[in-house]
């Protein structure tokens, strides 16, 4: 019997049909009962502890109530989210409909990707409200994505200067983006908006289901500026033909809800990149060719020039 088998009766959920949906970060599997239809996490090992996990449930739980369609944890009949079977941390969330935002984007008109991208600002600043209204979110344990978490000595996504596919102009190009961006962070900090974030709204991310979006995978989520929350939700579309306008749209949408001062969102976008050639150290076996790798210096490279170039000053 498997670990997914195992932990359907802890949920009262015997018999259930299992399909697996993924097998990256977690694994991820698809149960069909009569009760409903529900994905069941296995957790990968040693990335989160239990009390983070239990923190991440219970704040998916209250921006579920809180009126934001994101997957609900489903209590366990002993009463807890979080359950060990054969050692592995196992939760189970209600399953939502939808295709992710990227492949959506693909068959949408003009006026449909930018009313989307204005519904999702509108979705990331109500995920911000709710967040603040936690009454858990001071106890919770969950990652800080602060100037430490971001630049600092041990980054929670890995030293991205040390990426071995970097040549040493490029490493000296990001050592030296990571030290101005230290010297700015500790002159802007005290103005920043700091709160809990999802800190991973790539379009991966986004479930589109008609004009609703779902808000899925809280894996990353913690304490973080609201500015990288905003820089991540953008920073794959950079290439897009219509970045400009969907770039307004959603911080469009993001002030009809909430007010977020963008002044500093550039250095939010290059320290959202670098942390993509910090986070595939541990991941380059996952692409032989090395383009994925590749791509992700490039994108840290042209940002952190663009920073450094625009902002030769400052902190």
């Amino acid at each position: 019997m498997t670990t997914a088998e195992k932990a359907l009766p802890l949920w009262g959920l015997e018999g259930a049909e299992v399909t697996l949906i993924a097998a990256r970060e977690n694994t991820v599997y698809r149960l069909d009962h009569p009760a409903g239809k529900f994905a069941l996490r296995l957790h990968r090992a040693r990335y989160r502890t239990d009390a983070q996990l239990t923190a991440e449930l219970d704040w998916m739980a209250w921006v579920s109530q809180s009126g934001l369609s994101v997957p609900t944890p489903r209590m366990s009949l002993s009463g807890s989210h979080l359950q060990i079977v054969d050692g592995i941390q196992v939760d189970v969330l209600g399953w939502l409909e939808g295709s992710t935002l990227d492949r959506s984007l693909l068959e949408m008109g003009a006026a449909a990707r930018e009313l989307t991208f204005e519904t999702l600002g509108r979705n990331m600043a109500k995920l911000h409200i709710a967040s603040d209204a936690w009454p858990g979110a001071a106890d919770s344990a969950r990652p800080v994505w602060d100037a430490n978490g971001l630049v600092g000595d041990a980054p929670l996504w890995d030293r991205f200067w040390d990426n071995p596919a970097l040549s040493n102009g490029q490493r000296d190009l990001l050592l030296a983006f990571r030290e101005k961006a230290r010297s700015d962070l500790a002159a802007l900090a005290p103005s920043l908006d700091f709160g809990l974030i999802h800190a991973d709204l790539v379009p991966g991310n986004v479930m589109v289901q008609g004009p609703q979006l779902h808000l899925i995978d809280f894996d990353d989520g913690g304490f973080g500026f609201r500015l990288f929350e905003i820089a991540t939700a953008l920073l794959k579309n950079l290439t897009l033909p219509d970045f400009d306008t969907l770039k307004s749209a959603l911080i469009s949408g993001y002030h009809a809800e909430r007010q977020l001062d963008m002044t500093h969102l550039d250095l939010f976008l290059a320290l959202r990149a670098v942390t993509y050639v910090g986070w595939n150290i541990s991941r380059t076996n996952e692409d032989k060719t090395g383009a994925r790798n590749a791509r992700f210096i490039r994108d840290a490279e042209a940002l952190a020039v663009s920073y450094l170039e625009r902002h030769p000053g400052f902190g």
